[in-house]
């Protein structure tokens, strides 16, 4: 198992642990060593780059390609304006994708998008 839990680093910043105390039992316990910088993974970079050429692409193909229909089903949820349906779409969304963080960016995409379709006319 490693050291970082159950479910790995997975960007967040962590505490700076405390010094070895050189004893073998206890809290702190283990050899003692200097701690090195270890420079960011690539994995933790992940989504924070924009690209113009990346942007433009998924513009494209959201424009040929349309909507899947969970995310139909969810613009339809939000033309109606509630807050219980507002909830409705994000309880959709995230069985749809896994997880609660996911399921509130997709439910804010679609939000944008049913702004954009009241924009137009």
């Amino acid at each position: 198992r490693n050291s970082q839990g159950a479910h790995g680093a997975m960007g967040k910043s962590t505490a700076p642990k405390p010094e070895r105390t050189g004893m073998a039992a206890g809290l702190n316990k283990g050899f003692i060593v200097t701690r090195r910088e270890v420079p960011p993974r690539p994995s933790s970079r992940r989504g924070s780059r924009k690209s113009v050429k990346v942007n433009f692409v998924r513009e494209v193909v959201r424009e040929v390609v349309g909507f899947a229909p969970y995310e139909r089903r969810m613009i339809e949820l939000m033309k109606i304006g509630s807050a219980s349906t507002y909830k409705r779409a994000l309880k959709l969304a995230k069985r749809r994708l896994g997880t609660h963080k996911r399921g509130k960016k997709k439910r804010e995409q679609m939000q944008e998008a049913v702004s954009a379709m009241r924009r137009k006319g």
